[in-house]
Formats: structure tokens, sequence, C-alpha cells
């Protein structure tokens, strides 16, 4: 077991790295003692985990109630919010129940969501069952659902009271979705350690064969660097949470305008970084090197590099401008200025971004 605390003064909590779920009940029993209630969330391709964790707690005398909802990033909407909602009342659920969210960051983002506001607010565990989840997503308390007009338009700041993750859950892990989650974990590298990148580097095959002395140094370490920075900004206050978006406000057009589900987030945001590498260099900020070894990185875990041709660049640039990241009108992109070091710029004009977008 692996424990990695992120310090939030009366809203700290722990993520535990462990090989195996038989842990859960009595962890979960020390840290959250007036927890009679569990709400687990799973959907459909994570029924069978939520299943075993559920049986666990049971064990341990708290009551359950399952909820497994559809897989995809449709899920994650007001409609599925408003049916466990529904749920959580018919049961009914008190301030003392224990929302779990068992699953990818759907998952994760719906269900704490849902725990953040139901009751004005639910405890919340966070089980994790993607690489790109455990790595990103149920650290650092963004929870949220996604609205027509854009990705997670709507949302809160609430925090786990812890995360539990069994890396053992990526054994099984469809490949897709294991490169997609190293999209997240390579741009750690980029943003905040020059040296995880280039361990990276030399272990792609150890990480492409899912070693689990490979697997466990990536999700800690990459969990310790996001944790470092909510610790300093959680609720993006200071700007510096910034960094974590690097890739993002490319990948988030991506998304929409492919249409959800097209491209996994990882996926969108591994080309996302190449274009907003693209940009920085041509602003000056850093030499080409940079950028191919982002894009050699990338390649070797079989991730996309470049926006889709058929994607217009008009569409591509006005779902930019509806991102949240957008100020006074203006685009703002997180760039990396050298390997391990990003800064945040909103000047950047238009052409430029074109530019980044068409660069082959």
């Amino acid at each position: 077991m692996q424990t990695i605390r992120v310090n939030l003064g009366p809203r700290s909590y722990d993520i535990v790295v462990v090989n195996g779920n038989a842990g859960i009940a009595p962890f979960t029993g020390k840290r959250l003692p007036k927890v009679a209630k569990a709400f687990v969330v799973s959907d459909a391709n994570t029924a069978a985990h939520a299943a075993r964790i559920s049986g666990l707690l049971s064990n341990a005398g708290i009551a359950v109630l399952a909820s497994a909802l559809p897989a995809g990033e449709n899920t994650k909407r007001l409609e599925m919010a408003a049916r466990l909602y529904d749920e959580l009342a018919a049961w009914p659920a008190d301030r003392q129940t224990l929302v779990v969210a068992v699953g990818g960051g759907v998952i994760g983002d719906l269900a704490g969501f849902v725990a953040a506001t139901y009751n004005r607010g639910l405890a919340l565990m966070m089980v994790p069952t993607t690489l790109l989840a455990m790595v990103d997503s149920s650290v650092g308390g963004k929870v949220g659902i996604n609205l027509p007009a854009g990705k997670n338009l709507v949302g809160a700041f609430h925090q786990p009271a812890v995360v539990w993750i069994d890396t053992r859950v990526l054994e099984t892990l469809p490949d897709r979705e294991y490169r997609s989650g190293l999209g997240e974990v390579v741009k750690y590298g980029v943003i905040m350690d020059a040296d995880f990148f280039a361990w990276m580097e030399a272990n792609v095959s150890a990480v492409l064969k899912r070693d689990p002395t490979a697997i466990e140094h990536i999700v800690a370490r990459s969990c310790r660097l996001k944790a470092d920075v909510v610790e300093k900004d959680e609720r993006e206050e200071t700007g510096l949470r910034m960094i974590l978006n690097y890739g993002h406000t490319f990948a988030h057009a991506f998304e929409a305008i492919g249409g959800y589900g097209a491209w996994l987030h990882g996926e969108a945001v591994a080309a996302g970084m190449v274009c907003a590498s693209r940009l920085a260099e041509k602003r000056g900020l850093i030499g080409s090197d940079l950028t191919q070894r982002q894009i050699r990185l990338l390649q070797a875990f079989d991730l996309p590099i470049d926006a889709k041709p058929h994607w217009p660049t008009n569409e591509l640039l006005a779902s930019m401008y509806r991102d949240k990241k957008t100020q006074a009108g203006n685009l703002r992109f997180v760039l990396p200025t050298k390997l391990g070091e990003v800064k945040a710029f909103d000047d950047v004009p238009e052409s430029q971004v074109i530019e980044a977008l068409t660069s082959r």
C-alpha cells in the first residue's frame, strides 16, 4: 500500500494505491466511522467490480444501495444526475451516507457532482477503474456534468473523503482505454517533472506491458504531482491549477466537434498537447526539439498527435471560445516554456491557433 496525502486543512484526504480491494471496508470504517450507508454508483462496464466493493462494504455492516448506469460520456448529463437524486431520496439517504463512485471519469464526475449537491453535500469515495481516472479525475475535487453546449459546464468543487486506487483492475482494462490514460500521464512530465518524462521515455516497453512496478510508479507519481498543485490552488484562485489544463483547450474542442466518444479524453489531450507545443514554438517560447520529444513519446504510446483534417477550423475555434478557461473573450492557453514548466497566456491571436491546428 502507498498513501499519498492531499493536505487541504479540514478537507485533507489520502490517495491509497493498492493491489487488491480486500482492505477497502476496514479502511472505510477507520476513516469514516460515522458512515452507515453507502450509495455505490457504477456503469455497465464496472458493475461487476462495483458488486465486489458492495459486498465487502455490506459484510462490514454498511447498508448498501447500488446503481449501475449506461456506459459512455452521454451518461454525464442532468437527466442521469436526476435519476441518482431520486434513488437517494427513495432509499432514503441521509447526511451520513457515503457516495462511492466506481468507474472512470464519467462516473467519478457524475457521482461526485451528485455527492456535492444532494443534501448540500455527502461524503465521497472515489474508486477509479481506468488509468486516466486514477491519475487525473479522481484527484482534486472537480466534479460536474456536461451540457449540449460544452463539457463540464455545470459542476462544483467537492473533495473526496478518500481515493482508493486498486491497480490490479488495470490488468483487464481495454488497451485503448489504458493508452488514453497515458496521455494524461505524459502531461504531468511536460508541465512539472522533466525527470518523470525522461523515465517514461526510457520505460515505454514496461509501461505498455503493464508491468506492476511501472504502473505503480506512474500512478503514484502522477497523483503526487497533481496533489502538489491542488494543495496550492484548490479552487483555481491563484492561477497555479491552470497548468493542469495543458493541451485541454484544444482537447475539449476536439471532443465537442468530433462528437463525445469519438476520441477518448486522453487521446484528445495527447493531440491537444502537440498543438499547444506547436503554438509555443510559433511564439518563440521553445524550440522544435521539445515538441518532437512529445510527439515521439505519444506515438510510442500509440496516441494521436493531430486534429482530424475534416474537423472545420472555424468550429474548433468557436468551441474554444466557449471553454471555461476563456477570460474576457480572450482565448487562454497553457504553453510550455521548457520541459517540466508551463505558463498561461491569454494574448494568443487566432492566426497562431489556426497555424497550430493545421501544422503537420
